[in-house]
């Protein structure tokens, strides 16, 4: 199951997967290309394990920045049912 995480002014959609049985959380960030159809991304945390279809050196750079600022945000809702299944008391 993959959950909604932000979507960036460029309409670049970022989701994360549940944890699995291993501890890795799957993040995806794919951008609409209007020559390629859509680039994207996948980050596996808490490896940092990159995949790269598409983008360029420096949006990969921007790309993992941003998952490095969130990750414990990505670890964490991975195990409650993605953003909107966070208990924010």
């Amino acid at each position: 199951m993959m959950y909604p995480f932000m979507t960036l002014n460029d309409d670049t959609e970022i989701t994360h997967s549940e944890m699995y049985c291993d501890g890795s959380v799957k993040v995806y960030i794919e951008t609409p290309d209007e020559r390629k159809g859509f680039k994207n991304a996948t980050c596996w945390l808490p490896m940092y394990r990159w995949e790269n279809n598409g983008y360029s050196y420096l949006e990969m750079q921007y790309i993992k920045q941003l998952v490095r600022k969130n990750a414990a945000l990505f670890m964490e809702f991975s195990q409650e049912g993605g953003i909107l299944g966070a208990d924010d008391s």
